[in-house]
């Protein structure tokens, strides 16, 4: 059965979220506080983790930064916050999506299922694919999820490398920014494909850095 972690301090949402989500078949955990909720996203293994903004303790900000580090799995911020920064934020630190409270519980399972699926499809895409891809200079590990330019590692967020990884997967492909960020970012393109373009710019710069001049 897939499993769901959800960290959100305020009950009434937790439980919502809970309820539905299992009445689609999924099992759920909910966590109200930051530290023990990122405890148990990094100890346990889950398929989806729904991830509130503001929490006791420690900001779901810090909780996707941490869980990044080790885990590479779907995570949906959900916020009543509705600056702008706070999107293009989590965006760029990993998170794979950002829900606006209130939001349609409906939707909200929508957009669940929809990143469980994407991830899989990636998932699967990769494994399928060949492990190392060779661009002069640059080399891409798939499976160590590791890439080095000029036989230096450089790192990479974990969005980057994905980014990266799938352009050179398909080098005989032009994309628009709206594919791209769709497949990666699994989200509504209309939303904001401008992640894109900042993304590519950092892939660009870290490359360029490491490169022969």
């Amino acid at each position: 059965m897939t499993k769901i972690l959800i960290i959100e301090d305020e009950t009434s949402i937790a439980e919502l979220q809970r309820d539905y989500l299992e009445m689609n078949g999924f099992e759920v955990t909910m966590e109200h506080e930051g530290e023990s909720g990122l405890a148990n996203a990094i100890k346990n293994d889950y398929d989806l983790i729904v991830l509130d903004l503001m929490l006791p303790g420690m900001s779901g900000f810090d909780i996707c930064r941490e869980i990044r580090k080790v885990k590479e799995i779907p995570i949906l911020m959900v916020t009543a916050r509705t600056e702008e920064i706070d999107m293009i934020r989590g965006l760029g630190i990993g998170a794979n999506d950002y829900i606006k409270k209130p939001f349609s519980p409906s939707e909200f399972v929508a957009r669940v299922k929809a990143h469980l699926d994407r991830y899989s499809r990636l998932n699967n895409e990769i494994s399928s694919a060949k492990d190392e891809i060779r661009v002069r200079e640059l080399v891409i590990d798939r499976s160590a999820r590791k890439v080095y330019v000029n036989q230096q590692q450089v790192h990479f967020r974990v969005k980057e490398f994905d980014l990266l990884s799938y352009l050179a997967s398909h080098p005989d492909r032009i994309f628009t920014k709206d594919e791209l960020f769709e497949t990666i970012w699994g989200m509504d393109a209309l939303s904001d494909n401008a992640t894109v373009t900042v993304h590519i710019g950092k892939i660009r710069d870290k490359i360029a850095r490491h490169s022969r001049t």
